[in-house]
């Protein structure tokens, strides 16, 4: 069976779990690589503050690499990775390392 692609922001507004069906966000834009036609990067806003909290302020988002998407259909499915976030040792960078 083969399926008709779609556009690219049909991703937007789509809700994104984990592996383990944890809540992690909702797509709000997509980070394209346009010299090599493919997607980078997902940015999610509307964040599960369980998992973000103390990371992200509630007026921002994340940046996730694509790498980390397992599957796309009605919601996207990425690594459980995004659950074992923790701080930098450096406080003041305001990164978050996963």
């Amino acid at each position: 069976m083969e399926t008709t692609p779609e556009e690219i922001t049909a991703l937007v507004g789509r809700e994104v779990y984990s592996n383990n069906g944890v809540f992690v966000g909702e797509i709000e834009d997509v980070r394209l690589d346009l010299d090599h036609q493919q997607v980078t990067g997902l940015a999610l806003h509307e964040l599960n503050s369980e998992l973000f909290s103390g990371y992200v302020g509630d007026s921002h988002g994340v940046l996730i690499p694509y790498r980390w998407v397992r599957s796309v259909g009605d919601v996207v499915l990425i690594n459980d990775i995004i659950e074992r976030l923790r701080p930098r040792d450096d406080e003041e960078s305001g990164e978050v390392v996963v």
